[in-house]
């Protein structure tokens, strides 16, 4: 081994020869040291500090040793490094017991330098012992490992050859895993191909076994359970062939499964017409008879055919199943049953419903209950049939309205002449009331069996304790059924209202009676004696006005307006209603107007204030009354809130014109609009002309005078002070000749004459205004108003006299604020007329009120 050459020389082998002197920095220059090698020194050094004496040198006793040693060392090992030469006698006793003894005496130096080179080289061998022992100890702790790498080598070539060993078992396992999986990926393909074609083959099998069961002969078949399992996948066969027609043969297939499937649907309707008409043969023949009660003839025709319904009901709806998926192949046969289940029905009912019908003798009951009596029938019989043509079909919803119209026309053909016929309009609107009635009193929906209605038609797993139902009929609408005696109705309503309109309206001619105004609203206020007794009125809540419930006040014609248009509101359509309500009342505007015209003509000039407040209060209600009505204009609201005023005057109001002060419309807060889109709109335009009319009228009547003599008196005071010009010059005034009525005695007399005559004239006209106009809001509204004109006519006359005569009367001039309160004052309904004092003088009183207050000198 390598380690070998390293090992240190035998020191026996050393020879005497002197050994060359080097010293420490020679030493250190030719073999440098690093830290490892100077800490292996520094551990040898303090492992060398330790090491025991040679046995040599051991300190023994003369007798117990026999390796002799230096007399001279015993004891002074530490007084000297060199020993002292022994005794002769000494060396002779232990000559034999130790190597280094001298084998003779010493007798010459050199003798004596031989023996102590061989003593020296023996303390040196004893003194690199330990060195030699850890040499040794190192030499073999290399021979263990390179022992060790050796066994490491050899198992390493052993692990990469089992490494080699299992490469190869891998290599061999993944193929044959691959191998075996392609196998049972073919495996696989093969089973997936045998099912696929067991299911396709499936198919067409079925096919066999359909015809089988098909050829059995006997009406039976079509109850047996298997009848309908068979026909279930027979359908779901041709639905998959339909769907894959690319397969071998597969139109013929398809072909022979549409056989079978129309003679199962062939036998199905062979054994439900074989069945009605044996139980239709029976209820004849049992209805026949005589003596059959009420009750009998119901169990008869409908608990003996709901019965019947419950084995012939899943028939029918495979067949009606099967003829919504196939119509070109299976609607016929379908149409089939529902005629023929028809004509079972009207052969056992039209001879009964014709006695109900006698029984109401048509030609003699009255007509609203003759519509009453025969429709309610209509709707009960309707509705059995209904009910039991839904035990046994679940379609033909057309077929079933055509056969219930056709029992209602044998109602129809004696009901329709008498409608048509007709001549009162209250009667057709009860007709109509009768009928929208029945068609509102719908039978309810029938709930959904089952919401699951799709399955998958490639399955032939079938369920048939839950057959599939599609959705059909659920509910009865008797409004379809009553429409057309309702449309003949509305139609004979619409052409009698018209004429009553054209003739109580447009072309009314007013009796005297109808113009005794204001006679008729007196007689109306006076207390009822209670033996008075109202016809009947049926009138919608629309055309209920609020604030006048005395009709008999009304005129004629606004009374019938009013009369028609609640009758006609809830029974035409809402176009026809408003060309209707839009004819009437414009001609009901133009008879108003013309009546207010009679009115004003009939005793002039009092009855001109009687015609503006006849047409006010006619407006008024023909304003409110047409507030609800749906007509083409929809009003916007605008909103604002007028607490206590009637909704028409505000409405009116809020759509002023010119015609109307602007201080009129902002009391009311109504803003302006110039929509004009409807008939409304000519009742505001009059509404707001009729107002202004009664405010110029009030003011006319109570302030007017003091107006004209002022503006006469102007005229007169203006040609006075003009220069005199032209060919003929007027003169000047002469107050001598005029001083009857424009001096300043007459113009005090206007003023005295306040407290009598202009009160009695304003509380005049607000007590006549309160006896047409009811509603205390709308009469402070327009007496506010003309309270404004009549305190602009006396300023007109404060202004004029104010300068004239000197200025000497400016201090007995009422201000507008005690014309105000003479005003207020009349308006009042317990104003008390004061009898005429030839002392008193109103003059004097405004004087005297206007020297308290210091405003006696105040200008005009």
């Amino acid at each position: 081994m390598a380690s070998s050459s390293k090992r240190p020389p035998n020191l026996n082998t050393l020879t005497s020869a002197t050994k060359p002197v080097i010293s420490v920095e020679e030493w250190e220059a030719s073999a440098p040291i690093g830290d490892v090698e100077v800490k292996s020194v520094n551990y040898v050094q303090a492992a060398s500090e330790r090491a025991a004496l040679p046995p040599k040198f051991s300190v023994e006793d003369p007798g117990s040793s026999s390796r002799p040693s230096t007399p001279a060392l015993r004891g002074k090992l530490g007084q000297g490094s060199r020993p002292s030469t022994p005794n002769l006698s000494s060396a002779h006793r232990h000559t034999a017991s130790h190597a280094l003894h001298p084998k003779q005496p010493i007798q010459t130096p050199q003798q004596f330098y031989d023996w102590f080179s061989l003593i020296d080289r023996s303390v040196t061998h004893s003194q690199e012992a330990h060195i030699r022992a850890h040499l040794e100890s190192v030499s073999d702790n290399l021979e263990t490992c390179d022992r060790l790498i050796q066994r490491i080598d050899e198992i390493d070539r052993e692990v990469e050859d089992m490494l080699q060993g299992w490469r190869s078992v891998e290599d061999s396992g993944k193929s044959l895993k691959d191998a075996c999986e392609l196998l049972l990926q073919e495996r696989d393909r093969l089973l997936d191909m045998s099912v696929a074609i067991d299911e396709r083959l499936e198919y067409f099998q079925e096919l066999e076994h359909a015809t089988r069961m098909l050829n059995h002969p006997g009406e039976s078949l079509v109850l047996q359970t298997d009848f309908l399992y068979m026909v279930e996948r027979v359908d779901v066969c041709i639905d998959y062939l339909k769907a894959h027609r690319h397969f071998k043969e597969a139109e013929i297939y398809l072909l022979r499964f549409q056989q079978c499937m129309t003679r199962a649907m062939t036998l199905i309707k062979m054994y439900f017409v074989g069945s009605l008409r044996a139980l239709t043969a029976d209820v004849s023949k049992r209805l026949s008879e005589k003596d059959v009660s009420t009750t009998a003839q119901m169990h008869l025709l409908y608990t003996r055919f709901q019965t019947v319904s419950g084995p012939l009901a899943p028939l029918l709806a495979e067949l009606e199943r099967r003829a919504l998926a196939h119509p070109d192949e299976l609607s016929a046969l379908l149409a089939e049953c529902h005629t023929a289940y028809f004509s079972a029905r009207k052969s056992l009912l039209v001879g009964r419903l014709m006695e109900e019908i006698k029984g109401l003798d048509p030609s003699r009951t009255e007509l609203v209950e003759l519509t009453r009596a025969g429709c309610s029938y209509l709707k009960q019989l309707c509705t059995d049939e209904f009910n039991l043509f839904r035990a046994f079909f679940n379609s033909g919803e057309e077929q079933l309205y055509q056969y219930l119209e056709n029992l209602c026309d044998y109602l129809y053909d004696d009901l329709r002449p008498r409608i048509l016929h007709e001549p009162r309009l209250t009667a057709l609107c009860e007709v109509c009331t009768v009928l929208q009635a029945l068609m509102v009193l719908d039978v309810p929906s029938v709930p959904d069996a089952s919401s699951d209605e799709e399955t998958d038609l490639d399955e032939l797993n079938l369920d048939l304790e839950h057959p599939r139902r599609h959705r059909g009929l659920r509910t009865l609408h008797i409004s379809h059924l009553l429409q057309m005696v309702l449309q003949d109705a509305q139609t004979r309503l619409f052409f009698k209202a018209q004429s009553v309109i054209q003739s109580e309206i447009r072309y009314y001619v007013p009796k005297p009676e109808d113009l005794a105004y204001p006679d008729k609203l007196v007689a109306a206020r006076k207390p009822a004696s209670g033996t008075e007794i109202k016809e009947k009125q049926s009138v919608s809540r629309i055309f209920q006005v609020k604030s006048w419930d005395k009709q008999e006040t009304w005129y004629p014609t606004l009374q019938k307006t009013v009369w028609v248009l609640s009758q006609l509101h809830e029974f035409v359509k809402p176009a026809i209603f408003d060309e209707l309500a839009q004819e009437a009342i414009k001609y009901c505007l133009q008879t108003l107007v013309s009546a207010a015209e009679t009115l004003k003509s009939k005793n002039p000039p009092a009855s001109v204030y009687d015609g503006h407040l006849f047409l006010l209060r006619h407006l008024l209600i023909l304003k409110e009354m047409t507030q609800n009505l749906d007509l083409v204009h929809r009003d916007v609201d605008r909103g604002v809130v007028l607490p206590g005023v009637p909704e028409s005057l505000a409405s009116v109001l809020g759509k002023t014109t010119s015609l109307l002060p602007s201080a009129l419309l902002s009391s009311l807060g109504m803003p302006r609009d110039e929509d004009t889109t409807d008939v409304r709109h000519g009742i505001d335009q009059l509404l707001k002309q009729a107002c202004e009319d009664v405010i110029k009228a009030i003011a006319d009547g109570t302030s007017a005078t003091y107006r004209t003599w002022a503006e006469r008196l102007r005229i007169l005071w203006s040609l006075d002070n003009e220069e005199p010009s032209g060919p003929n010059p007027k003169p000047h005034m002469d107050y001598a000749q005029v001083g009857s009525w424009a001096g300043q005695d007459s113009a005090l007399n206007v003023i005295n004459t306040i407290p009598w005559q202009f009160e009695k004239n304003v509380h005049e006209h607000a007590t006549r205004l309160r006896l047409y106009i009811e509603d205390e809001r709308t009469v402070g509204v327009l007496l506010k108003h003309a309270e404004e004109r009549m305190v602009d006519d006396w300023m007109v006359f404060r202004t004029t006299v104010w300068n004239l005569y000197e200025g000497r009367i400016r201090n007995k001039i009422p201000t507008p604020e005690m014309i105000r309160e003479k005003v207020e004052q009349a308006y009042k309904e317990d104003w008390v007329y004061m009898p005429y004092d030839f002392h008193y003088r109103f003059s004097d009183e405004v004087a005297a009120r206007l020297a308290s207050s210091g405003a006696g000198s105040s200008s005009g």
